[in-house]
């Protein structure tokens, strides 16, 4: 299915998410997982994709160096856009309230960036998906928090949550992106690499 010149390269993804890499799985590609600890911070004049296409590529540059001329490495970032402004990963749980607390009754944006880098090149594509949430109680916010701990979660929640069965009206786009990874954009960019 894939380029001849595709199985000239080892695939390396370098995210600790179990979604990526179940769908790297369930896309059928051989790859290993390498991981690098990074600070996740961006400039605070880039907005929506800026930032997830810097965050993305600023995880690959922690393999400067490090990478063989027959390797091609995968790195990805998450975000909801809400209100024109990031909402990342919650640091506790009252962030996590707070954040689902303002996406409720709300339309927000998913965007996540992939970006693929070799020893000669980088490319970064991103995705975005619009999501709607019905109106969220402070019961039905605590008791997701409680069991389900989003708290390695952009915006607060996994969408094939709890959360996401019982509040999410409508979804326009991608349902893997909100996921954490673009699926189509990876299956195309490998299909015609």
């Amino acid at each position: 299915m894939f380029s001849q010149k595709l199985k000239e390269y080892k695939i390396i993804l370098a995210s600790g998410s179990p979604r990526r890499q179940q769908f790297f799985k369930d896309l059928g590609l051989d790859f290993e997982i390498r991981l690098r600890e990074i600070e996740e911070v961006y400039p605070d004049t880039l907005k929506a994709d800026e930032i997830t296409d810097y965050l993305a590529e600023l995880k690959g540059k922690a393999f400067d160096g490090a990478l063989a001329d027959d390797e091609l490495l995968i790195t990805s970032d998450t975000i909801v856009w809400h209100k024109n402004k990031a909402l990342g990963k919650p640091k506790h749980a009252q962030d996590a309230f707070f954040m689902l607390k303002n996406l409720s009754n709300s339309t927000h944006q998913v965007i996540t960036s992939v970006s693929f880098k070799t020893n000669k090149k980088v490319t970064t594509l991103h995705d975005y998906t619009e999501v709607t949430f019905a109106q969220l109680t402070d019961e039905m916010i605590h008791f997701y928090i409680s069991k389900f701990e989003p708290f390695d979660k952009a915006g607060s929640y996994g969408i094939q949550d709890w959360i996401g069965l019982v509040g999410v009206t409508s979804i326009s786009g991608s349902y893997t992106n909100v996921m954490g990874l673009p699926t189509h954009l990876v299956f195309d960019y490998f299909k015609n690499f």
